[in-house]
């Protein structure tokens, strides 16, 4: 069954227009038909489509189920957008496909891409979302710069992945403690300033690495978070 996204489905009954087109002119469903719904917050419902219309179609609830991650603690990356965009969209999905409850863009000192459109990167999200049947949106927060995400961010894991030498760094692998909150924060091409290190490590972050290999941003980012999901299933 195909899945569709309506995030406040059950006070509107309602499904938003791309979900509606879907339903309506592209798959040519008629009153009567019943379809899978998902709000994004962790609920799947069982519907049954009453009007047929290609912005608005509206359904009945026949039944709702709690359709939770499979993981319980709060995971972020915090990544610095690239250059080309079509990569960080990339990421985006990527990150959603393998599971991860908040994407937080930094904005660095040395940054090449200064701006961002959340809205482009919510739609990838929410069609990550379906296709890996998970029930819950990770949130896309805006641009942060790297000193504020360091002062504001409450896990109770920190680590910053950073390429000089400033600090001793080790594994991820090594030092993430399984089925714990943490943020990993991936610096842009050209890694972050000494003066964004020196301030994340006297703020109690991690320095850690990734591996022998170079990675580009968005390839850290996700093996950052593969790392975390991978640990939790040795565990």
């Amino acid at each position: 069954m195909i899945i569709f996204y309506a995030p406040d489905i059950e006070t509107t009954l309602t499904l938003p227009e791309s979900d509606s087109q879907h339903a309506v002119r592209v798959l040519r469903l008629r009153p009567g038909a019943e379809m899978k719904v998902i709000d994004g917050k962790g609920h799947a419902f069982t519907c049954r489509l009453l009007d047929a219309h290609s912005k608005k179609a509206t359904v009945e609830i026949i039944s709702r189920e709690q359709m939770p991650l499979c993981w319980n603690q709060q995971l972020t990356v915090a990544v610095a957008p690239t250059k080309h965009m079509d990569r960080m969209e990339w990421l985006v999905e990527k990150l959603t496909e393998i599971g991860v409850n908040r994407i937080v863009p930094l904005l660095s000192k040395r940054s090449e891409r200064k701006e961002i459109k959340i809205e482009r990167l919510e739609k990838i999200a929410v069609s990550a979302m379906k296709q890996s049947l998970k029930g819950v949106l990770p949130t896309i927060c805006p641009m942060t710069p790297v000193r504020q995400f360091i002062d504001v961010c409450d896990s109770s894991q920190r680590f910053i992945a950073h390429c000089d030498d400033l600090s001793e760094r080790q594994l991820l692998s090594r030092l993430y403690r399984p089925l714990t909150d943490a943020a990993i924060m991936i610096g842009p091409e050209g890694d972050f300033s000494p003066d964004e290190v020196t301030h994340a490590l006297t703020s109690g972050w991690k320095p850690v690495t990734l591996g022998d290999n170079r990675l580009r941003t968005e390839t850290a980012a996700l093996v950052a978070c593969d790392t975390f999901h991978i640990i939790d299933q040795l565990h």
